[in-house]
């Protein structure tokens, strides 16, 4: 027994009261938890500053902001989303009627990153409470001062009977609430090493789960791509949180015959965005700790910078950084870069840019900036990816109509908006008749009944 069990069979039990189920009660915890981000917005500032070095802005547009945005949207779909739907009957089961009722789940348990640390937590609990269960939430312990703040907004809002937060050192906590209980399901977003150990614990129990992972997404810019704009949008979400961004393009493929421009280009931008110096500059975070600095600096060993390099460890400091043109095989290319580093590789071909791009398969984004609307259908059909833009990068991440996951290596499942509702919910299938007509061609004996029963089925 673990030191949560009684804290979990508790949530069970105020979940089998049917306490969270009906529409009031969701519409009611949405709006208490809105309430209570706005009431602590300016502690978050300042832990996300403390933690990352994220301006106002930025924690606008990337954490309070998506999520106070997410609950007004849940709050004006929810009774929708709520009522079962009625869909098509077949001709065997005239005159029945067909409908599609969604239910909660249950108790789910989610666990969250330190790169968003707020807003990766709360999006996927907005979907969780809008779908009516009970929910434990761990957040990361490696963004402490954001930590503390949620969990003062947790603790103020909900009943840890409800909303139980579990804060404390991961590799010792998520063993103890996956070993104390059986989740009703599991949503993990961070890498891929510790997202196969959650998915063997919840196989373990039947337990279903949503990963929300990562990996090396690929961002070509061809031949017909308006360069300067590319540039922009690339240097924008590539170096936003110093690069600690899944979605974020993890490396450049650059048709040979724009390539120098376009990297002339790409260092204007960087110093238009971060100035000279970026190390003063307002809009430019910081590496999470020692250890993941210590681990990108050594990515850019023996490597050829054409622009950056700079770090300053005691400031968990490292500039934005482009790389020329590194080995397939060089660490830089082999893992997820999670930092603001970004490697620059010529491709002439469309066949030889695939097959660089399959080193790394079923990657969570894929950009391509082209104006060629032909190539750029075929980018999108050639190459698998769980989600993506043409001729921008990341934003589709923002518009919550559509869904955001990954595939294969980067991940299982998709949420956001609607689609969040669905993951915490089950779709029961329901049948609906009458006691008449009853049908004698339905029973035995079927002998005779073949050329009748072919025609209707």
């Amino acid at each position: 027994m673990t030191g949560f069990t009684n804290q979990l069979n508790a949530l069970r039990g105020f979940y089998n009261t049917g306490a969270t189920r009906s529409f009031d009660f969701r519409r009611e915890q949405l709006q208490l938890l809105k309430a209570s981000i706005l009431k602590h917005e300016a502690a978050l500032n300042a832990a996300l500053f403390e933690d990352l070095h994220k301006s106002k802005e930025e924690v606008w547009i990337t954490e309070t902001g998506m999520v106070l945005s997410e609950i007004a949207a849940t709050l004006k779909e929810l009774k929708d989303w709520m009522e079962p739907k009625s869909v098509p009957t077949n001709l065997i089961n005239f005159p029945g009627k067909s409908f599609l009722y969604p239910e909660p789940l249950g108790v789910v348990l989610i666990i969250a990153p330190w790169n968003y640390p707020f807003q990766l937590l709360f999006m996927p609990l907005i979907g969780a409470i809008a779908a009516g269960n009970c929910v434990v939430l761990k957040p990361s312990e490696l963004a402490g001062a954001t930590e503390k703040v949620m969990s003062t907004i947790i603790g103020e809002t909900f009943n840890p009977r409800y909303i139980l937060y579990a804060p404390g050192e991961g590799a010792t906590v998520i063993p103890e609430l996956m070993d104390a209980f059986r989740y009703d399901h599991v949503f993990f977003t961070g890498g891929t090493a510790v997202g196969r150990i959650i998915y063997q614990k919840a196989a373990a129990q039947l337990t279903p789960v949503t990963l929300e992972l990562g990996g090396k997404s690929p961002c070509i810019v061809t031949s017909n791509a308006s360069l300067k704009t590319a540039a922009k949008r690339i240097a924008n979400v590539k170096f936003s949180n110093a690069g600690q961004l899944c979605i974020s393009p993890d490396y450049l493929l650059v048709h040979t015959s724009v390539k120098d421009e376009f990297i002339g280009l790409l260092k204007e931008t960087i110093v238009q965005f971060y100035g000279p110096n970026p190390i003063t500059s307002y809009d430019f975070g910081r590496i999470v700790n020692h250890n993941h600095f210590s681990r990108l600096k050594k990515l850019m060993e023996n490597e050829v910078l054409l622009h950056g390099g700079e770090h300053n460890e005691e400031e968990l400091f490292i500039a934005p950084t482009i790389i020329d043109n590194p080995s397939l095989n060089a660490p830089v290319m082999r893992e997820e870069i999670f930092g603001p580093l970004l490697p620059v590789i010529p491709y002439t071909t469309d066949e030889e840019a695939r097959n660089m791009m399959q080193q790394h398969e079923n990657p969570l984004a894929f950009y391509i900036f082209t104006n060629n609307k032909k190539e750029a259908a075929q980018w999108l059909q050639a190459v698998p990816f769980g989600g993506g833009c043409v001729n921008t990068t990341g934003m589709h991440y923002l518009n919550k109509h559509l869904p955001f996951g990954g595939r294969g290596n980067s991940g299982i499942g998709r949420y956001h908006g609607r689609y969040s509702f669905e993951t915490f919910s089950h779709i029961k299938s329901v049948l609906r008749t009458t006691a008449w007509p009853d049908i004698p061609l339905a029973y035995p004996p079927l002998k005779g009944k073949l050329t009748t029963l072919k025609k209707i089925i």
